[in-house]
């Protein structure tokens, strides 16, 4: 009875511990799953102006104040690239203008982080390294303690002695068959 309630407490005490942790990295496996359908540390945002035609011709520099003056920017670019034909790429920070010169086109792309994902996925991803990859190697332990507490926690047929082993072994099988499947 003893080793029972040894077995509760600690599981209970480690969820709790666990809480904010499993939140962040549930959060940032949802969304990093899905990198297919879109970037989840940064938004984009495209828009298109008519800044009226500008010369075909002439140094990059002159022709990328003379953009930025129209478009109402106050910032220097960070490079200025020719586009063939007759384009002009804007490079600033977080912000690319890509300018069609003989239309006055200018697609302008702005980029974000998107607020909370960002930081999630950081962590997640492990990008802080030093004392964060101690954090999550604890907290990787910590789940590994959960997962063993947790299938002693009930006792009989709804523990391990009934359907407690058909849904572990469930548990097991799903990715076991997702790697069989893969070689």
């Amino acid at each position: 009875m003893r080793f029972q309630k040894l077995i509760v407490a600690t599981h209970r005490d480690l969820g709790y511990l666990c809480f904010g942790l499993t939140v962040i990295y549930a959060v940032s496996g949802l969304a990093v799953n899905h990198l297919e359908h879109w970037n989840p540390n940064y938004a984009t945002r495209t828009t298109r102006v008519q800044i009226g035609s500008l010369p075909q011709a002439g140094d990059r520099a002159t022709l990328a104040t003379a953009i930025l003056d129209r478009m109402g920017i106050d910032e220097a670019p960070r490079s200025v690239v020719n586009m063939p034909p007759g384009g002009l790429m804007i490079f600033l920070e977080g912000r690319t203008l890509t300018v069609t010169l003989d239309t006055g086109t200018v697609v302008d792309e702005q980029v974000r982080e998107r607020p909370i994902l960002y930081q999630f996925n950081h962590l997640h991803l492990n990008r802080a390294k030093g004392l964060w990859t101690w954090l999550a190697d604890a907290y990787a332990l910590a789940l590994l303690i959960l997962a063993l507490t947790g299938i002693f926690i009930i006792r009989g047929k709804k523990g391990l002695g009934g359907r407690g082993r058909w849904l572990m072994a469930a548990g097991v099988a799903l990715p076991a068959l997702v790697l069989l499947a893969k070689l």
